[in-house]
């Protein structure tokens, strides 16, 4: 009677690890936890896994959290701004000062505001008068109180703001301009029109850079040589001068809303280029990966490999290239607002708001006129610190 290979493995013991110690149970087999691993379940989508090393980066969730707070401030920007911005009051008046004492001097959880004036004392060596905090008649505040008059989302009418005085008397956290508009107030209202100019350019030329490339990139051979051609001649110019030429084409008298709409038509046209030559580069080496080259085997027509294979492999970076070129119109609309090829009045941006600081002697005795500055650097940081953290989480390698 022989005996099957089933009945030899069963009959000959298994040796067991002498360092290691008897064999465990089933029992003890059962008692043990499962191994987890730390990198997650397969099943993992890919934004789960952008998201999952996107949030190791403290300065990306920084930016992120300053580009929300941006967004919000620049839709509600009516609801946030205290004062109205375009009431003129006491022409370079200095900021006012923010302080948690009432005027007995005990601590106080709503902050008072107190004017800067003139405290009747002189300076012992020039003799010049000295200014500090006027602390006879300060300015209670409060949030969520009534002020001017705005239309929420520009048909609800609302007179409700964040913050601000509670007996109605103006308050100029960052001071005032030379007509004494509160400098806060516009550079909030400001964001909505700079931020608004950002996002309409780095729209239009995402989709005109994406397609662009792409198609450049996909077809190849001559098309693809006449395409770079145009992209090398777009490139090829001065941008700044054109700029300013484009720009004066345009009468002083046209409304401010035609003079908005070709100045962000004009940073559109000469700015899809470079976006263009960067998805290119990505679809040559997409487009000879094994997958794309089993697709046109099988028959898929151009436009499916296009938006099913090679758009999805591109556009982690078209997101990031988004983020990182916010910034840089947010600088330019800034630079030309500043020479006064912008935006014009009665519309408010953060350029435009630059233009008090054209004289050195107005930023000598008047320094809180570059406040403007400061929203420009929060944007600038912001979008650049969201930016390189989104780069990090798509490409960690």
């Amino acid at each position: 009677m022989t005996r099957t290979d089933k009945d030899i493995h069963s009959a000959i013991p298994l040796p067991t690890d002498i360092g290691a110690g008897p064999a465990p149970t089933p029992a003890e087999e059962a008692d043990v936890p499962p191994i987890v691993s730390r990198h997650g379940s397969g099943n993992e989508t890919y934004a789960t896994l952008v998201w999952r090393r996107f949030r190791r980066s403290t300065m990306g969730m920084i930016g992120l959290v300053l580009v929300v707070m941006l967004l919000v401030v620049s839709v509600f920007a009516d609801f946030f701004a205290p004062m109205d911005p375009k009431e003129p009051n006491l022409p370079f008046a200095p900021p006012d000062l923010i302080a948690f004492e009432d005027p007995q001097g005990n601590f106080s959880l709503i902050p008072w505001v107190y004017p800067i004036g003139d405290t009747g004392e002189f300076d012992p060596v020039t003799f010049q008068p000295l200014t500090g905090a006027v602390k006879d008649n300060p300015t209670p505040t409060g949030f969520f109180v009534q002020g001017h008059e705005y239309r929420l989302f520009w048909f609800i009418p609302a007179n409700i703001h964040f913050f601000g005085s509670t007996d109605g008397r103006p308050i100029q956290l960052l001071g005032t301009d030379k007509f004494g508009r509160d400098i806060l107030s516009r550079g909030i209202i400001g964001s909505r029109i700079s931020l608004m100019i950002a996002l309409a350019v780095v729209t239009m030329t995402t989709v005109v850079g994406t397609l662009v490339g792409i198609t450049s990139g996909y077809i190849g051979g001559a098309v693809d040589a006449w395409v770079q051609r145009f992209v090398e001649f777009v490139l090829a110019f001065p941008q700044l001068p054109l700029y300013l030429a484009l720009t004066s084409l345009i009468p002083v008298t046209a409304p401010s809303n035609v003079f908005l709409t070709f100045v962000i038509f004009v940073m559109a046209v000469l700015g899809w280029a470079q976006l263009s030559r960067e998805v290119r580069s990505k679809t040559l080496s997409l487009a000879r990966i094994e997958y794309v080259r089993a697709a046109i085997a099988v028959g898929a027509s151009d436009g499916r490999i296009i938006t099913r294979h090679i758009l999805p492999n591109v556009l982690s970076h078209i997101i990031v290239a988004i983020t990182l070129a916010i910034p840089t119109v947010v600088l330019l609309e800034s630079f030309l607002g500043f020479l006064g090829f912008a935006v014009k009045p009665p519309l408010i941006s953060w350029g435009l708001m630059l233009q008090d600081t054209g004289t050195f002697s107005v930023i000598g005795s008047y320094p809180w006129i570059l406040s403007p500055v400061i929203f420009v650097l929060i944007t600038v940081f912001a979008f650049n610190a969201l930016g390189d953290g989104l780069r990090d989480a798509v490409d960690p390698y």
